[in-house]
């Protein structure tokens, strides 16, 4: 309940900041301080929340409190200070706010245990009102045993876009994988299963909305060979994830786009084990299951494939086919 609890009141905090800071002026002039003073105070107040009941545990985190510090940092600290205790149960002192915020900082590795932490993943979509995640995992001996995504502005209910928003996905292995409503108090938790689509020709994509973050033109290759017509289904974060584990789309490819890039663990950690506990599987493109034990970040791996039991084999074939020898 504590990764839970954290998550969610990290989601308010971004809410809260897209509220108050993100304006038609910031979109204009693609002012990224509201993000940043989001990422920030959602860190702070997960970090805290983690060392209230894990206090040995240390956390992998995005962020950083440097600039934060001095005069420079003045404005946005007084900012990301406010924000965190808007969340918090006990008033939080700046420095109590920076030490948080530095928790994070932990090199992961492949003994023990410990969490890791995207305060706010898609920070695009975060800006524009649209998809992105807080995402908390915990890693032990290398190995994803729990995740848990927020997602406010994701529709609980795919079929209705327009409807209730706003989800939290929590898996633990060997438990399976749910969803609830975020943010609600007493909601119930509903197990969540990936698709049961057989071929792959009736299958779809879910893929980056920014084209930095995927290979679109490899992507149409795949397709392709795998007889996909349906169009694509786009969002930011980790939020594509939960809509591979609930069955929203079938396939997530995030396609290496040159060879020098890694991937960090907390961009995959949580969606990983949710994914797995649904009934899917999750491999890089050479069809390697995902390594955390390397340290921040999957320095043994390229890019990522997840889909459904029944198509995968299938999908990494048509990966490697496309990418061959360019990785």
């Amino acid at each position: 309940m504590s990764a839970i609890e954290a998550v969610e009141r990290a989601s308010r905090v971004c809410e809260a900041v897209f509220k108050r800071l993100v304006t038609d002026e910031t979109l204009t002039k693609k002012d990224k301080s509201p993000v940043t003073v989001a990422d920030f105070s959602a860190q702070a107040v997960v970090n805290s929340i983690l060392e209230t009941y894990f206090p040995n545990d240390p956390i992998v985190g995005e962020e950083d409190s440097k600039d934060l510090l001095g005069e420079e940092g003045r404005v946005l600290r007084e900012k990301v200070v406010e924000l965190t205790n808007t969340a918090v149960n006990t008033p939080m002192t700046t420095e109590e706010v920076l030490q948080a915020i530095d928790r994070g900082q932990y090199a992961g590795g492949s003994t023990g245990r410990h969490w890791t932490l995207d305060p706010i993943d898609g920070t695009k979509g975060f800006l524009r009102g649209e998809q992105f995640a807080v995402c908390l995992a915990l890693i032990i001996d290398g190995k994803v045993r729990l995740g848990v995504v927020g997602c406010p502005n994701l529709p609980y209910d795919m079929s209705q876009p327009e409807g209730e928003k706003g989800v939290l996905a929590v898996a633990v292995e060997e438990q399976g994988a749910f969803q609830r409503k975020l943010n609600v108090k007493d909601s119930l938790e509903t197990p969540i299963f990936v698709s049961i689509v057989e071929d792959s020709c009736n299958a779809s994509f879910c893929e980056s909305v920014e084209a930095g973050h995927a290979n679109h033109g490899d992507s149409a290759k795949i397709a392709e060979l795998l007889g996909i017509t349906k169009q694509s289904v786009r969002m930011d974060s980790q939020c594509k994830y939960i809509a591979v584990a609930r069955g929203d789309a079938d396939i997530y490819l995030r396609l290496p786009v040159d060879s020098k890039y890694v991937e960090k663990i907390w961009d995959h950690a949580a969606g990983n084990i949710i994914i797995q506990e649904a009934g899917g599987q999750v491999s890089d493109v050479n069809g390697e299951p995902l390594d955390f034990s390397q340290g921040r970040t999957l320095s043994a791996n390229k890019g990522v494939i997840a889909a459904n039991a029944s198509i995968f084999d299938t999908v990494v074939e048509a990966v490697k086919a496309t990418l061959s020898n360019k990785f």
